[in-house]
């Protein structure tokens, strides 16, 4: 598969001109790319009203993931995610409906924000039992789709959530669909689910839109991402795709970025998907042998190891330090949870020495402190106007009573302890107190 924007960055840079433009190092090395690192130049292509070597290399990711259309973020999922909550309000107007989006709790902070900035109106799902996991199930959205004027006009779903936990989305499609809604997946966490065989990506299990952060589990930069508007979203919605993006997006996109996501293409149209395949089915006997050896693991998603250290008298974070030790970095950890992520990049050493450590701590006697429950939801004010307000930041334990300003959570995507706009009251501060939250924003008195 040919690489567009990265043979025209190369014959650019191999032909030495006088950088008369932006960026200021004029491609000299300061920490080594810099000679690739160009702006909007005649021939690179404008991102977001491509038309040229962008728009090929995006093709070939459409091909790729049997996409109707994808489009390039040089800045993440938090991108794609406002991207997809304004065509999801454009479907709505489209259709002279209010826009309203049923979400799982655990969304992203960005989801939030991205609400309360375009006014969308939000209706809370599932079943959060946990701050980083919120089950969503089709029948849990019977009496939201009952009453056809005030029906939700797309439902928002993390899949994989932070801890490997997928959701039914082909269920939650089917009922989407059948009920005249979109299907928004949050799939930051999932991008490689489409190289597996048979595919585990949103696209193929009926999302409209979904976002991909290939930069997490693929071999593309930080910030490189997809979005995905799959082969059943509404016709209409393809033309605005672009500048849904645009209306959030920077004007200055990075180029290596957008070149790393064109040569992930190559990467992905060779034997890359076997290399994926092959580190899963490694994890997966890695799973079974800690769990033989007394390790509680969760979550299904294949290239991620979750584990619930308590039972072997550990905290996540406890777990995470003595790791660290040995020097395994992990990409995160909680009093209750510790989160490692593996790809085919990860070295021919990583599963010896990761369980070489592993067998180095000993299990001790199981810990019995569970997280405070959730506190039931106790809304004084919409996120928007909760958001939009002035706000002054207090310690948790002078803050009973008063209203959020912001989402507390611990990482993001989970469940906030509290969505902006609800009052915080005892059982919130045991769970600030539990999760270490020090600090809350809470609207200004």
């Amino acid at each position: 598969m040919k690489t567009p924007i990265c043979d025209f960055v190369r014959d650019y840079a191999a032909a030495s001109p006088v950088r008369l433009h932006m960026p200021g190092h004029k491609g000299k090395a300061l920490l080594g790319p810099e000679a690739l690192d160009i702006t909007e130049i005649p021939g690179a292509d404008v991102l977001y009203r491509a038309k040229g070597v962008i728009r090929q290399s995006e093709e070939n990711a459409a091909a790729l993931f049997g996409s109707a259309r994808t489009l390039y973020s040089a800045e993440g999922s938090s991108l794609c995610i406002r991207a997809m909550l304004q065509l999801a309000q454009l479907y709505a107007r489209l259709q002279g409906r209010r826009p309203r989006i049923a979400a799982g709790r655990n969304a992203h902070r960005v989801f939030l924000e991205a609400a309360a900035l375009l006014d969308l109106e939000i209706r809370w799902l599932g079943d959060a039992q946990e701050l980083l996991s919120c089950q969503i199930r089709p029948e849990a959205l019977e009496a939201l789709f009952a009453d056809e004027k005030t029906a939700p006009t797309a439902v928002y779903v993390t899949s994989p959530d932070y801890l490997g936990n997928c959701a039914a989305l082909a269920a939650l499609a089917e009922f989407c669909h059948r009920n005249g809604a979109l299907l928004l997946v949050d799939n930051a966490h999932g991008a490689y689910l489409k190289f597996l065989s048979p595919s585990r990506h949103p696209l193929d299990l009926g999302a409209d839109l979904c976002c991909d952060s290939a930069h997490k589990t693929l071999p593309v930069l930080t910030g490189g991402a997809y979005l995905h508007l799959s082969q059943s979203c509404p016709q209409a919605l393809l033309p605005m795709a672009e500048q849904a993006l645009s209306l959030f997006a920077s004007t200055s996109p990075s180029y290596l970025i957008l070149q790393s996501l064109d040569a992930a293409n190559a990467l992905l149209a060779g034997d890359y998907p076997v290399r994926i395949a092959d580190i899963a089915a490694k994890l997966e006997a890695l799973k079974a042998a800690l769990q033989s050896a007394g390790w509680t693991l969760s979550g299904t998603e294949p290239l991620k190891l979750t584990f619930r250290p308590k039972s072997r008298g550990y905290t996540g974070e406890e777990l995470g330090a003595l790791l660290g030790q040995a020097g395994i970095v992990c990409e995160f950890a909680d009093p209750d949870c510790l989160v490692l992520m593996f790809s085919p990049a990860c070295g021919a050493d990583a599963f010896s020495r990761l369980q070489d450590a592993l067998g180095r701590i000993p299990p001790r006697a199981p810990l019995r402190e569970a997280a405070p429950p959730l506190p039931p939801p106790a809304p004084v004010l919409s996120p928007r106007e909760a958001l939009l307000s002035p706000f002054e930041t207090l310690p948790v334990e002078a803050a009973l009573g008063r209203i959020l300003a912001s989402p507390s959570v611990g990482c993001p995507p989970a469940v906030p302890i509290l969505i902006c706009g609800e009052r915080i009251g005892p059982e919130a501060l045991a769970l600030f107190r539990y999760y270490g939250i020090e600090t809350v924003d809470v609207i200004a008195e």
